[in-house]
């Protein structure tokens, strides 16, 4: 293990910006398909792995949908968010807001019940890896605004196990502006608001825009194109808003880590974060992430730092806890900078 990665591991993380069927590995797939009784058509995890070809946003959701199909119980659910919180926990990930889309499954037949089930019942569990999870729904915006607001509706005997509400899936045509209702309700239900700005995509600062000016996010998910525009840019510092951009995804959707980017939103004092996305697809989970981009951007300890302290102050944990974590990255800044 090389120095980077040694301080990158053993770094307090919190992720922000993490679809839990985006967790989804090969070998649980078949394990769930075979317990559901659904036929695969790979030979095995290999043959899988291979299947996963694509160059943008609209070809890559095509392989992650098509995958869900193996989820249909709240045991499968609780499996998939279980997996992911050990291998986070085995990271050194303190905190994680985990997204989920309720629509990809109840749109197939699963009932909102079994997925919200078997996550909270992860999530509650998680405290005995030492980490602490909660749960941000998202709605899929290539969906009907109506049906965007009836899914809310029936989240809201839920509430107490997610803490906010985001916009996520195929951005074409799809502005924030379509949900605008169904955002004036999340607020007034008590949730957070985050929203998906991908990058690159068609209309990306326009998005931002109506972010702001329509929605009054909390938070923006990718979001680096804000760059383009200085008004966003002072608008968005002055709210504090939290940026969560994914490097390696980046990569693979755009060709491009955007790790420049990152990079100016830090210099420019934007409260940036680096997180995974869909690690399974694109093999890199958090510190991975964190790595790649030191590497490839030549990232100060201190910016690692910063990085993770922004993730910890624009997230939406408790103040006590948050304050404890904080107190934790703290302290493993200062051992790390008096090691010889």
């Amino acid at each position: 293990m090389t120095e980077l990665s040694s301080f990158v591991q053993g770094l307090p993380k919190a992720e922000l910006h993490l679809h839990i069927e985006g967790t989804l590995e090969p070998e649980l797939r078949f394990r769930l398909a075979e317990r559901n009784k659904i036929a695969l058509p790979f030979a095995d995890v290999d043959e899988m792995r291979a299947s996963y070809v694509f160059d943008d946003l609209t070809s890559f959701l095509v392989v992650y949908y098509d995958a869900m199909s193996v989820l249909q119980t709240p045991q499968d659910f609780y499996d998939l968010a279980w997996a992911y919180l050990e291998r986070a926990a085995s990271e050194n990930v303190r905190y994680a807001e985990i997204f989920f889309d309720p629509q990809a499954h109840t749109s197939r037949g699963v009932p909102f019940h079994n997925v919200i089930t078997g996550l909270r019942g992860a999530v509650n569990d998680a405290r005995r890896l030492g980490i602490r999870a909660q749960l941000i729904m998202c709605i899929l915006r290539d969906h009907s605004a109506s049906y965007a607001m009836a899914t809310l509706l029936e989240s809201l005997p839920y509430k107490d196990s997610i803490v906010a509400v985001g916009l996520d899936s195929d951005e074409r045509d799809n502005p924030p502006e379509r949900f605008a209702d169904v955002f004036r309700r999340a607020r007034f239900e008590g949730y957070h608001l985050t929203m998906h700005c991908d990058v690159d995509q068609e209309s990306s600062t326009e998005h931002i825009r109506q972010c702001l000016e329509v929605i009054d996010v909390e938070r923006i998910d990718h979001g680096v194109n804000v760059l383009e525009d200085d008004a966003l840019v002072t608008e968005a510092s002055k709210r504090g808003l939290g940026f969560t951009v994914c490097p390696v995804s980046n990569r693979f959707v755009t060709g491009d880590l955007k790790v420049a980017e990152l990079k100016e939103m830090l210099d420019r004092g934007l409260r940036v974060t680096v997180n995974s996305d869909d690690p399974a697809y694109f093999a890199a989970y958090v510190s991975d992430n964190l790595v790649t981009a030191a590497e490839a951007g030549q990232l100060s300890s201190e910016e690692l730092v910063r990085l993770e302290r922004n993730a910890f102050e624009v997230s939406w944990l408790a103040s006590g806890p948050k304050e404890a974590l904080l107190a934790e990255l703290d302290r493993y800044e200062a051992m790390a900078h008096a090691a010889p």
